[in-house]
């Protein structure tokens, strides 16, 4: 199993100058529901990768790209009521083709 530090995270398709690698599969992570006016932070950031780290090396994954942030948003029936926000972190976990 990797360290965190040494797992490649890319918001790109492409990693170390282009390696070739295989596709292992979608991972996602999400941080807690909240106001809707609460802001992601750094530190909920961090936790993101972390967590899809995690899940990538339980696929003895080398890498992970395509990482993507959004937010899911939900509102109560009552017109009062405060919206529910959450931010993901999905990307797809991959093994490299061949060895560098």
């Amino acid at each position: 199993m990797q360290s965190p530090a040494q797992m490649k995270v890319s918001a790109n398709k492409v990693i170390e100058r282009g390696r070739a690698h295989r596709a292992i599969g979608r991972i996602r992570a999400a941080v807690a529901w909240r106001g809707g006016a609460a802001a992601l932070t750094e530190r909920d950031r961090s936790a993101l990768v972390q967590a899809l780290i995690r899940e990538a090396e339980d696929y003895d994954a080398d890498a992970i790209v395509e990482l993507r942030f959004d937010v899911d948003s939900v509102r109560s029936a009552d017109i009062d009521a405060t919206p529910l926000n959450r931010v993901t972190a999905t990307a797809l976990a991959v093994r490299y083709a061949e060895a560098a």
